[in-house]
Parts: structure tokens; sequence; C-alpha cells
């Protein structure tokens, strides 16, 4: 009965209150219920498990996962918050392998997934969401409905499915919102901010991102405010404010309360210190990516970071890491492929290799066409016009464009999209006066006299 009555206390504060208060209330009980219920205290931790994982409280967490660290779902995060991969990762296949029988529990399929998905065993984590969403469906289990659609959606995006992933969120969001899972709907609407931050929709991503961290701030619910934050940090950083984006990131990274939460970040807050000048902000979370890419040896993973190491490496080594990266990246997120493709071309462009950068370029361009995320492919082609390369009907003769040279006219773009001198200088490789002298011979050729003026002339 106490259990019970716990776990219905436990809900009602996850959903509307507080998730570390859940987690400490199912714990409790699990303490209080052990000599009478023993096996009340696998559900029971299980439950509180979940509960600290959804605060995103690593504190929580590994205060959980000592009390009964023979059972398995205890074990992985204790292991992981300890800096254990390896030992992680024996136990988790054996969850894994559990997760995979009929008869496994919809709890620990959730948190097997949410532990894959966290050592970036993405195929393993959509498998497993898979059959969560499914058998919650066919049962009628309305309420975790939303939670089980939000790993998948999570899972999907990792994976580059960015299409599938906005469905499944935008299906969980409004469950949960119909059901009034206030909890749930937040962490849904800081992953909806993501998704549709890296289409460059800025309104939309800061609404969203808005509304999730007025729920997520005042109650200490790390994860989804560190995903709302990374929203905005790659929201910025997709549209050429990378110091605007090393701010957020580096927010993000702080809220996410232990390195390892902060995993998915990573590759994003390194671009954005070294776009942004600051490159010492970026040696130690590199760094951090490398070891935990040979503990995990998942490829995709491995490729993030070789970019990484790219960015944070002389330009005598940068190339061989690129070169790494790219041959990692043939399982992966076609969304990372491009980026690795784009930072490599803008690298063999500085380097005076414009031949060898626009096959890069042009790929990087078209990959993020097809995906939809406008910024990146503006960037790509920005990119590839350097190299001297261009089909834009806006460069035609009688366009106001073809009046400028062809540094006026990247300098430009950068500044119709709202980047200051110094993002635009960083882009670019160039000092911020030099950007400024170009944006002051580029008015009058173009007949305007401020900057406000270029969106709307680049529009029509």
């Amino acid at each position: 009965m106490a259990a019970d009555f716990a776990r219905v206390r436990s809900v009602v504060e996850l959903g509307y209150g507080s998730p570390g208060q859940a987690a400490r209330i199912l714990a409790d009980c699990a303490d209080a219920v052990a000599t009478e219920r023993p096996d009340k205290i696998a559900p029971l931790l299980t439950d509180a498990i979940h509960a600290a994982f959804a605060a995103g409280d690593p504190a929580l967490i590994a205060e959980i996962s000592v009390r009964t660290p023979l059972l398995p779902v205890l074990a992985v995060p204790a292991h992981l918050l300890a800096g254990n991969l390896p030992g992680a990762r024996r136990t988790l296949d054996d969850l894994v392998r559990a997760g995979r029988l009929a008869d496994s529990g919809l709890m620990d399929r959730l948190m097997t997934g949410i532990y894959c998905h966290l050592v970036a065993d993405h195929a393993a984590a959509h498998e497993l969401a898979v059959a969560a969403v499914t058998h919650c469906r066919e049962q009628g289990i309305g309420g975790w409905l939303p939670t089980m659609l939000h790993l998948r959606a999570q899972v999907e995006l990792a994976l580059g499915r960015h299409d599938d992933a906005h469905a499944h969120a935008t299906e969980a969001l409004t469950l949960a919102d119909g059901y009034d899972l206030d909890h749930r709907a937040a962490h849904l609407r800081a992953l909806l901010a993501l998704l549709v931050a890296v289409r460059g929709e800025e309104a939309s991503a800061r609404e969203l991102a808005d509304q999730a961290l007025d729920y997520t701030r005042p109650r200490n619910v790390g994860r989804a405010t560190a995903e709302a934050l990374r929203a905005l940090g790659l929201l910025d950083l997709g549209l050429g404010r990378a110091q605007a984006a090393l701010e957020h990131l580096t927010a993000a990274r702080q809220a996410a309360g232990h390195p390892l939460l902060a995993r998915p970040l990573l590759p994003d807050l390194i671009e954005a210190a070294v776009r942004a000048g600051h490159p010492e902000r970026a040696q130690e979370p590199a760094q951090q990516l490398t070891t935990w890419a040979a503990d995990l040896q998942q490829t995709h993973f491995a490729a993030q970071a070789r970019r990484c190491a790219a960015l944070t490496s002389p330009d005598t080594q940068a190339e061989q890491h690129y070169l790494a990266a790219l041959n990692l990246h043939h399982d992966g997120s076609d969304f990372d492929r491009a980026r690795t493709e784009l930072l490599y071309g803008e690298w063999l462009r500085r380097s005076r290799r414009k031949l060898d950068a626009r096959d890069h370029l042009r790929t990087a361009m078209e990959l993020f066409d097809e995906l939809g995320t406008s910024p990146w492919a503006h960037r790509a082609r920005t990119e590839l016009r350097a190299t001297g390369e261009t089909h834009d009907p806006a460069e035609a003769p009688d366009s106001p464009m073809s009046r400028l040279s062809a540094q006026e006219r990247e300098v430009v773009r950068l500044a119709a999209t709202g980047a200051t001198n110094r993002e635009i200088a960083t882009q670019l490789f160039l000092s911020p006066r030099t950007v400024g002298h170009h944006l002051y011979r580029a008015f009058p050729k173009l007949g305007i006299s401020s900057r406000s003026e270029l969106a709307n002339l680049l529009a029509s």
C-alpha cells in the first residue's frame, strides 16, 4: 500500500512539480518497504532513477544508483557518472538483450533506451523506443505514450531523421498537453525548439525555447533547460552569430550538470568557440569527446570527435582529422556529415585550395538543402561562392549584387542575416575592420544607406 501511494504522489510531483522531489519520494519509499516488500524495491528504484534523469540532477542520480548496485538498471548510471564507460557498456549490453524480450517491462525498456542514447548507441536506443511506443499504443497506455515518443524523437534527431523526429515530437506534445503533463510538455517544447532551430525558423525556435524555460528553470529541470538553451545556441550558430551561440551553449552545458549529460551539445559548443575567436574554450571539451569516443566505440560519435579535433588542432594536423571524420560518417546522420563537409571545405578554402574545397562545399550545400536546414545551406552556399563558383540568379548582370566584388557580396549576404562585423569576420577569416570597409563600399553600389535595408534588398 505504501509503495502504491508513493507512486501516486511521485506521478503528481513529476507531472506538475519537481521531478527531483518525485525521485526522492520513490527512493525513500523503497528504503521503507525493503524489509517487508523486497519485491517492490526494483520497480520503485527504476521509477526513481527515471525521475532523477528527468530532473537532470547528477547528484541525485548517483545517490539513487548506489542504493542497489546489483540491480542492472541502477548499475549503468552508477558506472556512467563514475566515468567507467566500459563497465557501463557491459552492463548495458545485458539490459539491451533483456529489453528485446517480449515480456520486458515498459520502464526497463525506457531506461535502457535512455542509457543507449546517452552513450551514443542510437541504433539500439531507436529499436527500444519503437518497441516502447508500440507497446503503449497496443495496450492503450496513453499516459506514458508522450514519454516514449519523446525518447523516439530524441533518437531520430541524433540519427539525422529530422522529419520523423519532428512528427513524433509534435504528436507527443499534443498528447502531453491533452493529458496536462506539464513536465513532459516542457521537455517536448525544448526538443521541438531544437528541431526548428536547425531549420532556421527563428521566431518559432525562440517561442518554444522560452516556453520550455519558463517551466524548467523555476523547477530545476536541468536536462530540459539544457536542451532549450542548446536550441537557442544552435539557432545562433546556424545564422552566423557565433558569440551569442557560445554564450547559450556554455549555459546549456552548465545546466546539464554532468559532462556526460552535456555530451550531445559539445560539438556545437566547440564549433561556436572556434568561430567566435575563442579556440581555448574548445580545447577541453574536444579532448573529452576524443576520450569518450575511444571508450564508446560508436563510429558516428567518433566522426564528431574527429571533426572537433580538426577544429582545435594546428593546420598541420587538421586535415587528417577531417578525412578520418568523413570516413566514419558512412552510417550516421546526414546533418552531421554535412557539417563536417562544410568545415573541411572552409578549411580548404582558407588554405587557398579552392578547387579542392568546392566538392566538399557543394556536398554540404546539397545535403543541407535536402534536410531543409536553410541557414546551414546558406553558409555552405556562401563558402562555395567564395571559391569562385556560383549559380545564383541574384548575381545576374542586371542584379544590384552584380555591382559588388566577390568579397563584398559575401559580406553583404552575412550582414543581411543580422550577423555582426565580428561574426562575419570570423566566418570569412577577415578582420572586423575589413568587414566594415566592405560594407562601406557596398552600400552606395546597392543604392542603400543603412544595414537595416539589406534584408529587404536581398529578398527582392
